[in-house]
């Protein structure tokens, strides 16, 4: 049995900032993960490059059943902390639209920071080691359990992730931990994942697979996202559709602008007068992807006439069809491509400053094991990194 005095379920992005940070307070600090390498999804996220954060990150961004809950550790480590971190650390990365920073080179980079700070401020990293208990001794301390040792510990960090991606690895420990010392965990979905459509549509958009139009999308709450959507050979997904799945749910309609910064109808009128022997087809097909123009001429969507033979009721018609095209999803692709897991363990069970449990003293759960999402775009990250510096200065 190895005494030591935290032990950190999780060696992501959120368990790799905490003990480093812990480690830096003098604390003996131990990381366990059933991964073969560390900051698995660090690894493949944003293509191989990691969009370790936002320049824009606030507590608008996220999706929490109590919303000010991620304004204190938000405030107390900002992206621009995080920001001085690589910079200290010499990373080659670049800006994109909305505020994303990306590596140049890979996101290798990001894990090898997270693993210098942790070897610097002395934390032991176990892989290949599933954990198999979590016990509470009578005399406050905790023995982790490991398919090859017992940790006996001050202190437990939970950062075992959510759902997503499960051929990563992914399990619902983090959830069986809270649960078994009474915390209350909130339903769980994938988020930040594509839609699948129903048959009809599916065979409506045959074929359409890898075209791409920026739109702006509303969800039938009335959210909003501008950016691309992406059809695919199961149904739609690009960005747009990405950040609208955290607010859907099942059997409601997607809404979606397909020319945000056209006036439609304006245009429509303009061609009927000026260039009304020219087909709709033709015309339609300067501004949007041919073969989505055809296919919604071939579903009836779009009629198929000159400019000059539409009635100002069909122009009305076209111009609905065009700004708020209904879409119902048949659901999502699920855990196995979500980005991360909506719900989890719920934040009124944890101190917003240092991330413990409230009713069991020395348990902590940090990252995407709560009840935190954020948007698309670097947002969880910076989550997993400022929840796991706050949880470091206190575990």
């Amino acid at each position: 049995m190895q005494q030591i005095e935290v032990v950190v379920i999780g060696a992501g992005a959120a368990g790799l900032m905490c003990a480093a940070q812990a480690g830096y307070r003098g604390r003996q600090v131990a990381v366990v993960d059933m991964g073969k390498k560390p900051g698995r999804k660090i690894l493949i996220s944003g293509g191989g490059r990691c969009n370790f954060t936002n320049e824009n990150a606030s507590p608008a961004n996220y999706l929490c059943k109590n919303p000010h809950f991620v304004k204190s550790c938000l405030s107390r480590y900002t992206q621009h902390d995080f920001i001085e971190l690589v910079d200290r650390h010499g990373l080659a990365y670049h800006h994109k639209t909305l505020g994303q920073l990306f590596c140049d080179n890979s996101a290798q980079d990001i894990v090898d920071i997270l693993l210098t700070e942790c070897d610097w401020a002395g934390v032991s990293l176990h892989l290949r080691q599933e954990v198999l208990a979590v016990e509470h001794q009578a005399d406050g301390r905790y023995l982790v359990k490991t398919t090859t040792q017992t940790f006996n510990c001050e202190s437990v960090v939970i950062a075992a992730g959510g759902l997503t991606m499960p051929k990563l690895g992914a399990t619902p420990i983090g959830y069986k931990i809270a649960e078994q010392f009474g915390l209350t965990v909130l339903p769980t979905t994938a988020a930040l994942v594509p839609f699948t459509l129903h048959d009809h549509d599916k065979a409506r958009f045959d074929g359409l697979s890898g075209i791409s139009v920026d739109s702006l999308v509303t969800s039938a709450s009335g959210i909003q996202f501008r950016e691309n959507i992406l059809f695919t050979h199961r149904g739609l997904s690009g960005p747009a559709i990405l950040q609208i799945s955290s607010f859907w749910k099942a059997g409601e309609f997607v809404s979606i602008n397909l020319l945000p910064d056209l006036d439609v109808q304006a245009q429509l009128h303009d061609w009927r007068s000026e260039q009304g022997q020219k087909s709709l087809r033709n015309l339609l097909s300067t501004i949007l992807p041919k073969r989505f123009v055809e296919a919604l001429i071939s579903d009836g969507s779009i009629p198929d006439k000159n400019a000059n033979q539409l009635s100002h009721t069909e122009i009305e018609k076209l111009t609905e069809t065009l700004t708020s095209w209904k879409i119902k999803p048949n659901g999502t692709e699920g855990y196995r491509t979500a980005e991360v897991t909506l719900g989890g363990v719920d934040t009124d069970e944890l101190s917003s400053k240092t991330f413990e449990a409230k009713k069991q003293k020395g348990l902590y759960f940090i990252g995407e094991v709560t009840d935190v999402t954020g948007w698309l775009g670097g947002y969880n990250f910076q989550y997993a990194w400022s929840s796991g510096w706050a949880c470091g200065q206190a575990c």
